[in-house]
């Protein structure tokens, strides 16, 4: 078991960061839950973090609940922390800060959870029409990085608010406050934002006022690319009349869908880097107005089509963008980065664990996802700073051999390096005498199950 005096002097450095978000009571039950999430191979519920920090019959069960549901602390606060934390210690200097933003579904059981209710899960099985789960939904941005050690980019997710149906505050209302407390933290960086095509029109006109309170809107400063929808009906940019009074005219002729506009489109090969290869494709790009989303706004329009494979659209891909400077290689490279997230998601459930929790109240509803997922940010950082070694991966081909193509370490492979090394300082620190074979043994459990 593992106790808060033990925690490797790497991971407690990363926690010290957050001391100024917490009180100091909550500070110590902040830092014992991240230990025990990690640590804990098993069912990652409130009472198992605890027994996953060895502090089960040292605190009340009660106060780690406490933590969630009546502490004085903020999700917002706690997560821009992280931000910080990331951007200096990830990012380049003076780089972008890229944000992939995407909501995702934690399914829960019972009426009385606060926020559940029925709603699209795309992790279930079957048609899409029928893809619909009881749960709690979280609207969550990220900053995609690039790590040496791995080929594609990675998310860090480090903001999260809770989504309830039906509720006044719309998806893309509350992606537009997490991008706006990004860009307000870090004003001497650009931003941009990448979002599939649910939050396609969030930064434009229609989707700042769809909240109905001020304050609300895209920030200016963020670029938003995202897909463009199938149905989008796209107007060229009116050329004004010299000599014609009043106001010119803005909205030119209708250009149709993005299945009109490739077939007259004007392609030109390019070689974009994604998914962690560099592929040939063509690429056609124009700059038109989407009035139904951005109003007259000049939006630039980016299709892709794969040489080798025939499509009834006549493309594969339709972005639609408000950044009209960068080339539109990098765009669709910076698009391909947005499946992280997504990878995050899945790894953040499988292995971290996140809501497996089962808090009913709102406040404790509202915290514990967050909570989880800047944990799994945090051994993302730990393992980057800390824990990477070049034959990590060899030695995972050596103890599973059927991974015979693996070169790069995986979330999975960070996460037991960081049980691991929660392990070893358990039982080496303080200890100059030579183990008992009982402690030895006790070690070896622990060692094969925080690969469990």
């Amino acid at each position: 078991m593992l106790q808060l005096e033990t925690v490797p002097a790497s991971l407690a450095g990363l926690l010290w960061v957050f001391r100024s978000c917490f009180t100091a009571p909550s500070f110590a039950t902040f830092g014992a839950l991240v230990v025990g999430l990690v640590a804990q191979s098993g069912r990652r519920t409130v009472c198992g973090m605890l027994v996953g920090a060895g502090l089960s019959r040292v605190w009340h069960h009660s106060r780690a609940h406490w933590f969630f549901s009546h502490a004085r602390w903020s999700a917002d606060v706690v997560g821009l922390a992280l931000l910080a934390l990331v951007v200096d210690w990830l990012l380049p200097a003076g780089a972008p800060i890229v944000v992939a933003v995407d909501d995702t579904l934690f399914r829960r059981s019972g009426r009385r959870v606060a926020g559940a209710g029925w709603q699209h899960d795309g992790a279930a099985k079957g048609p899409r029409a029928n893809k619909i789960s009881w749960g709690t939904c979280f609207v969550v941005a990220g900053i995609l990085v690039e790590l040496p050690f791995a080929a594609r980019p990675v998310c860090l997710p480090v903001l999260a608010r809770l989504s309830r149906p039906k509720a006044a505050l719309t998806k893309q209302v509350i992606a537009a406050q997490l991008v706006t407390m990004i860009t307000a933290a870090h004003p001497d960086r650009a931003v941009h934002v990448v979002a599939d095509a649910w939050y396609a029109g969030t930064a434009g006109a229609a989707g700042a006022a769809r909240g109905g309170t001020r304050g609300r809107g895209w920030p200016q400063r963020a670029s938003l690319t995202s897909r463009l929808r199938v149905n989008a009906v796209l107007n060229a940019i009116a050329t004004p009349i010299p000599g014609k009074g009043g106001r010119p005219r803005r909205i030119g002729a209708r250009l149709g869908t993005p299945s009109d506009l490739a077939t007259t489109a004007r392609w030109i090969p390019a070689i974009v880097a994604r998914y962690g290869r560099h592929d040939l494709v063509l690429i056609a790009e124009m700059t038109c107005l989407w009035y139904g989303a951005y109003r007259s706004r000049a939006m630039r329009v980016i299709l892709v089509r794969e040489p080798e494979h025939t499509t009834k659209t006549g493309y594969h891909l339709a972005l639609i963008t408000t950044d009209l400077t960068n080339p539109a290689e990098q765009l669709v490279a910076r698009y391909a980065a947005r499946w992280a997230i997504e990878t995050a998601f899945h790894d953040a459930r499988q292995h971290t664990g996140v809501g497996q929790a089962r808090n009913r109240t709102d406040r404790a509803v509202q915290r514990t996802v967050p909570f989880g997922l800047i944990t799994h940010s945090l051994v993302i950082i730990w393992y980057a700073r800390h824990g990477h070694h070049p034959n990590d991966a060899t030695t995972r081909r050596h103890t599973q051999p059927w991974y015979r193509t693996k070169t790069q370490p995986a979330y999975p492979d960070m996460i037991v390096k960081l049980r691991r090394t929660l392990i070893a300082a358990r039982f080496l620190r303080g200890k100059p005498r030579q183990p008992t074979p009982e402690e030895t043994l006790i070690v070896q459990q622990a060692w094969a199950a925080a690969a469990a």
